[in-house]
């Protein structure tokens, strides 16, 4: 199914941008995908500006020029607009606890190696922190980062032991921040999923084997 009347401005290089094309990609919804490239800066540029900001990859806007920016909010526009293949929870249950498992990972994880890596990278000196205002680089949030890095691996795997998929027995938002986090965790901050990890390596392969996570 193809979407003319959204776009998406992302880059390849975003994990955030990725969340968005993985759930895309679930949902089997086209839409026209703009490039902005990270490395040249093209955030920081004034007709990027006008479309967020604050800055960031990804923002989808629609037809009438709004920008969505911030990775739920841009999932919750699209699972209202094409509401096949749910992936925020068919009923009030699934729903809540799909948003609570998903917003775990995204503290406990990806926040984390986001921490880890915008505190490190060289060519991040400055910009400790993505938006409109400048940080500078701490070391020893990157230190502490890689201890919850570890500690998000160890409860993940101890969750997954009991359940098929993160927010319970359907695929759904969390296996993809999860699995994001993980290629993000394992190439940005050189921490892969630990050996003796079963549980989260099995849901990992499940998931890798999805067309999807090719997105």
């Amino acid at each position: 199914m193809t979407d003319n009347t959204i776009k998406l401005y992302q880059s390849p290089a975003s994990p955030n941008s990725r969340r968005v094309r993985m759930f895309l990609a679930e949902k089997g919804v086209q839409v026209a995908v703009i490039p902005v490239d990270l490395g040249a800066k093209e955030q920081f540029s004034d007709p990027y500006r006008a479309i967020n900001p604050r800055l960031q990859v990804p923002a989808l806007v629609l037809e009438d020029g709004t920008s969505i920016t911030e990775v739920p909010a841009i999932w919750r526009y699209l699972e209202l607009t094409h509401p096949g293949t749910p992936l925020l929870g068919a009923t009030a249950k699934e729903q809540g606890l799909i948003a609570m498992w998903e917003r775990r990972v995204e503290l406990d994880g990806f926040s984390a190696v986001m921490e880890a890596v915008r505190n490190t990278v060289p060519g991040l000196k400055g910009r400790a922190l993505s938006g409109p205002h400048a940080y500078e680089q701490i070391p020893a949030l990157a230190e502490r980062s890689l201890e919850r890095i570890k500690n998000f691996y160890a409860d993940l795997n101890t969750w997954l032991g009991t359940s098929s998929f993160v927010a319970g027995e359907q695929f759904s938002v969390a296996d993809i921040t999860a699995f994001i986090t993980v290629d993000f965790a394992t190439g940005g901050a050189k921490l892969p999923i630990p050996e003796e990890h079963t549980a989260t390596k099995r849901w990992y392969d499940r998931i890798a084997a999805r067309p999807s996570a090719k997105a």
